[in-house]
């Protein structure tokens, strides 16, 4: 029905009008009697065989919603009741910003993806944290975290540093983004010094605390293998927990969509589709390097739910979707989750 009836239509606007019309539904629908538990009837597989413990969190399933739906931390609630074992709110910046110029998304609807190059557009760290502060369900909360496009590298470490500290009190876990394509020079943070340096700062950070919260890195699909290897080093020195594999690629290989059009969009971060294999292969070579001793979450290119599956048989404990649920749909979370349940059982 959905894929019939609903995307044509919304596929008529914008993306980013899609995005505020969805979002108003989803405020309104929260404040009407009974919605959360139909939608909850609907949507969520319960079901003990789906449980998975992982960075010491026990989350109901294995499937989260990625960064960059629910940026500003507005509808995790409702998120949670659409069947998400998580949500990962942001990026977040200390500072509010719009963000990149519109138009800044766009649909390849004959490869199944997205480019974006939304540039951390956000409300800021604090307006995040306040809507935390609203949380009623008991959905798991990651926090992407970013830094300011105006602030130079050489002082990004306090971008992050003020942001995991306006945070970790009000989310299950943590995430580094140094590998976003759309914020200038934002990815020169992936050198393994200056990488180094922001993990050890937020895992230091950490460690003080009485509770302290798991830190993970989110790592772009296009590093070579001596940056994974970096990469492998970097976790192990750092002691964070784990890694989230992967962001949006800068490539353009073997689309379906016309060079004419591409050029037409210009710059941006492919999602969707074309980055399935690109991120199973990055998961495949860190869990084998590491000797699957890295907590992995998936992320990138999951349309199927074969997709999600390859990705957690490639070696990730979890995984996300985002562009996937924008073509597939509201139930595409409910059909992975009992996927998962049908390959447990064989």
């Amino acid at each position: 029905m959905y894929k019939i009836f609903i995307r044509p239509l919304l596929f008529l606007l914008k993306p980013e009008a899609i995005h505020k019309i969805v979002f108003i539904c989803l405020k309104i629908g929260s404040k009407i009697p009974g919605v959360k538990c139909l939608l909850k009837a609907i949507f969520f597989v319960n079901n003990k065989q789906l449980e998975r413990t992982v960075f010491g969190i026990k989350f109901k399933n294995p499937v989260g919603i990625a960064a960059g739906l629910d940026k500003n931390a507005e509808v995790f609630d409702m998120l949670g009741f659409m069947g998400f074992g998580f949500v990962e709110i942001g990026t977040v910046t200390p500072k509010a910003q719009k963000g990149n110029p519109k138009p800044r998304l766009f649909r390849l609807k004959k490869d199944l993806a997205l480019i974006n190059r939304m540039g951390f557009n956000n409300k800021g760290v604090d307006y995040a944290v306040e809507q935390l502060k609203k949380k009623k369900s008991d959905i798991i909360i990651g926090g992407n975290i970013g830094k300011n496009t105006l602030t130079p590298n050489n002082k990004a470490i306090d971008d992050y540093e003020y942001c995991y500290d306006a945070l970790i009190d009000y989310v299950d876990y943590i995430v580094v983004n140094v590998s976003c394509p759309n914020v200038k020079d934002l990815r020169e943070l992936q050198d393994k010094d200056s990488l180094l340096a922001i993990m050890k700062r937020l895992k230091d950070k950490n460690l003080k605390k009485s509770h302290n919260k798991p830190i993970l890195l989110k790592i772009s699909p296009d590093l070579t293998n001596a940056q994974l290897d970096d990469i492998i080093d970097i976790v192990n020195i750092s002691k964070i927990d784990g890694i989230i594999a992967t962001n949006t690629t800068t490539t353009r290989n073997s689309l379906n969509t016309s060079d004419k059009k591409i050029n037409e969009i210009g710059e941006g971060g492919l999602s969707g589709k074309p980055l399935t294999d690109q991120s199973t292969e990055i998961i495949k070579y860190i869990s084998k390097k590491s000797n699957n001793k890295i907590p992995i979450m998936a992320v990138g290119g999951v349309l199927t739910t074969k997709d999600a599956i390859e990705k957690l048989k490639a070696g990730a404990s979890l995984v996300q979707i985002y562009t996937g649920f924008i073509y597939e749909g509201p139930m595409f979370t409910k059909q992975i989750n009992k996927s998962i349940l049908n390959e447990t059982q064989l």
